[in-house]
């Protein structure tokens, strides 16, 4: 039999099978490399067929049915999102966060009570991602139209990219919005964290962000 690569019969053998397709796919997850991704094809493999038939529905079901919010780009079944269509919550004060997977680790701690807006991703010029591929514009336009802004939380991750994006934000906001206050979170010790396993600058942010006790 001729092998040659541009022969069909080699093309047909050397094509990936539905399982190796399958943990090509996952692998591209975030925090998914090949080891996990064939170890969760073969799971899924030992599943009853009924599992995997309600797994590829929700997953269909998400990508038919969520979309990002048109006020604040958080995902939604709904728009606008139950957090912005909520009269008890305070729309003066606005969250900015990169993604909105960010939204739900603010809510769990149950201290906020404001709305929030989306990035969709932070600055990092050597991905090329700039200004424009972020949801910049739109957050201006909210403080523009009247919304009554009082102050905006720059809450984009402590990452060199979350500082970069951070104090850009801050520029443009300072400069163009004189009535609103703009913050950033604290950033230090997590509850539970030990000193001996954190890292310098994390500590100096804690030391900077010290306050007196109550």
């Amino acid at each position: 039999m001729d092998l040659q690569p541009g022969h069909s019969s080699f093309r047909s053998e050397t094509r990936l099978s539905v399982i190796d397709e399958l943990a090509a796919e996952l692998a591209k997850l975030p925090g998914i490399g090949r080891k996990t991704a064939t170890r969760l094809t073969y799971h899924l493999l030992k599943q009853p067929a009924a599992a995997i038939e309600r797994l590829a529905r929700a997953i269909h079901a998400v990508s038919e049915r969520v979309t990002p919010c048109s006020v604040c780009g958080n995902l939604t079944e709904q728009d606008p999102c139950v957090i912005c269509a909520d009269t008890r919550r305070d729309a003066a004060v606005v969250c900015v966060v990169e993604e909105a997977s960010d939204i739900g680790a603010i809510e769990r701690s149950g201290e906020f009570r404001g709305v929030y807006h989306v990035l969709g991703g932070h600055l990092s010029p050597l991905d090329g991602i700039g200004p424009d591929d972020l949801r910049i514009n739109s957050l201006l336009a909210r403080l523009r139209n009247g919304s009554a802004i009082r102050e905006v939380i720059l809450a984009t991750n402590p990452s060199m990219e979350g500082e970069v994006t951070a104090t850009y934000l801050r520029g443009l906001l300072e400069g163009g919005t004189a009535d609103v206050r703009v913050t950033r979170i604290a950033l230090g010790l997590p509850v539970g964290g030990d000193l001996e396993y954190a890292d310098g600058v994390t500590i100096a942010r804690a030391l900077a962000a010290r306050r007196e006790m109550q």
